[in-house]
């Protein structure tokens, strides 16, 4: 199941956010990070991540092509 892009929901916690990268382990442990929108103080929440399994699909979120940029590039300031 691909979720990248996706607003997803923990299963457990109920943490909900956009599904912003997907994480594979050699071990099979699959994860992926969720970033929540702006909190009410307008700051950015730091994004949380969860194995694969515990989440579900709760929204379209958002287009790919939407937020693509003239060339290919990766942001490496954060890895969980």
């Amino acid at each position: 199941m691909e979720l990248l892009g996706k607003k997803v929901k923990d299963k457990i916690t109920g943490f909900e956010g956009i599904a912003t990268s997907k994480h594979i382990y050699l071990t099979g442990c699959n994860q992926y990070a969720l970033q929540p929108v702006i909190n009410k103080e307008g700051k950015v929440p730091d994004r949380e991540y969860f194995d694969e399994g515990r989440l579900e699909i709760i929204g379209e979120g958002i287009n790919l092509e939407e937020i693509a940029g003239e060339k290919p590039g990766c942001d490496f300031r954060e890895h969980p």
